[in-house]
């Protein structure tokens, strides 16, 4: 199972909105064959495993199957992996994860079980659920799994008191930011830092010697009026790297003469209503929209009052459910501030009392040269 785990790993990046799943075959106390899900639409992990198995020539009947995943037992982009796994002959099939997925959730199992193959559940449970909690989250909320990343100094600036940013972090940190992009289906920005940064938000690594090209993600920008500028980068590869931008509905005047040229370059336009207590948009209806078009995942890699805004409502109360990770790199720098121009991360109202603060638990800390980088999920339950 271990092995096969390390192999559902390999598809990272690539089967989005599909789970990482890696298998295992063996027979006689030796692994015959072994496969996973390289990529959306291409043969899952199970059946991958079989045909690497044909390719070898190796008999599977009598054999045990290790897989991360409860096998499908659907039809979608593959037929049901299930059917596979019954007509090759195998006895015995241990699986990590349960899949929530209701065309799934339990059937999988039953089917191989009706068919006299012994099943094991729950094996190494906690490492395999640890393959995919994009997934999971994506299939139980249909809401994207939302990363929110930012840098800062060590004391907590984002910016100069001069409004200068670039770099914060050093190489290596910014090599795994190209990373963790390429992990995720959307990365979003809103429209502040497309005006003062022109960023492209894309992948921009090397190609690693045998594996897929690293997949780009869909470029999301939050502009209320449209303000987005028609020679931004953007706006000029969205052809290549597809862009959306959401807008309010409320556009007039130079937003919606703006509207043909955005198309005529390639820009998708979603309009939604204004939000309320304040806000011209809320996020969470920007990510239900998201959610929506199959998108599970998005990296937030924005100002501090876009950040502000996946925590706190306009008046200051707390936003809940929309964050599953935060991502902080800290620099061994120290930028300052001249009392009028700080930059924070995460800007905006917030909560008036120490106690109300929105909690987190203990990070997962990783290093990239000098910087650090802290990996924090929310508590279940803010502290009250």
């Amino acid at each position: 199972m271990k092995r096969a785990i390390e192999l559902a790993k390999l598809g990272k990046g690539h089967t989005n909105p599909n789970p990482l799943v890696g298998a295992v075959i063996v027979k006689d106390g030796v692994v015959v064959a072994e496969g996973y899900h390289h990529a959306y639409g291409e043969l899952h992990a199970e059946r991958d495993a079989l045909k690497n198995a044909r390719e070898r020539g190796v008999d599977v009947r009598g054999a045990t199957v290790f897989v991360t995943l409860e096998p499908c037992c659907h039809h979608g982009k593959q037929p049901p992996c299930t059917e596979a796994l019954i007509e090759s002959g195998v006895a015995k099939v241990v699986v990590g994860s349960r899949d929530p997925n209701f065309l799934v959730d339990g059937k999988g199992v039953q089917q191989l079980t009706q068919a006299g193959i012994e099943v094991v559940q729950d094996f190494l449970k906690d490492e395999c659920d640890a393959l995919n909690p994009i997934f999971f989250h994506y299939i139980k909320t249909r809401m994207p799994y939302v990363i929110i990343k930012y840098a800062m100094t060590m004391d907590g600036e984002t910016a100069t008191s001069a409004d200068e940013s670039q770099w914060i972090t050093g190489e290596l940190a910014r090599e795994n930011v190209h990373r963790t992009r390429s992990d995720v289906m959307a990365v979003m920005t809103g429209i502040g830092t497309v005006l003062k940064d022109d960023p492209m938000l894309n992948v921009r690594l090397p190609q690693e010697h045998g594996k897929l090209p690293y997949r780009q993600p869909l470029r999301v920008v939050v502009d209320s009026w449209l303000r987005i500028p028609l020679d931004s980068k953007l706006v000029k590869t969205a052809r290549d790297i597809p862009v959306v931008v959401f807008a309010s509905q409320s556009l007039d005047g130079e937003g919606v003469e703006k509207l043909p040229a955005l198309k005529e370059a390639g820009v998708t336009v979603e309009l939604l209503s204004p939000g309320g207590d304040g806000e011209v948009l809320s996020i969470r209806d920007v990510l239900t929209r998201l959610g929506e078009h199959g998108v599970d995942s998005v990296l937030v890699e924005s100002g501090g009052v876009v950040n502000a805004s996946f925590f706190f409502r306009g008046d200051g109360s707390p936003e809940t459910g929309l964050v599953q990770e935060v991502h902080v790199y800290i620099a061994p720098k120290i930028f300052g501030n001249d009392g009028n121009t700080v930059h924070t991360p995460v800007r905006g109202r917030g909560v008036m009392l120490p106690d109300d603060a929105r909690m987190f638990g203990t990070p997962r800390i990783e290093l990239f040269g000098d910087d650090i980088l802290l990996k924090y999920e929310p508590h279940c339950k803010n502290r009250t």
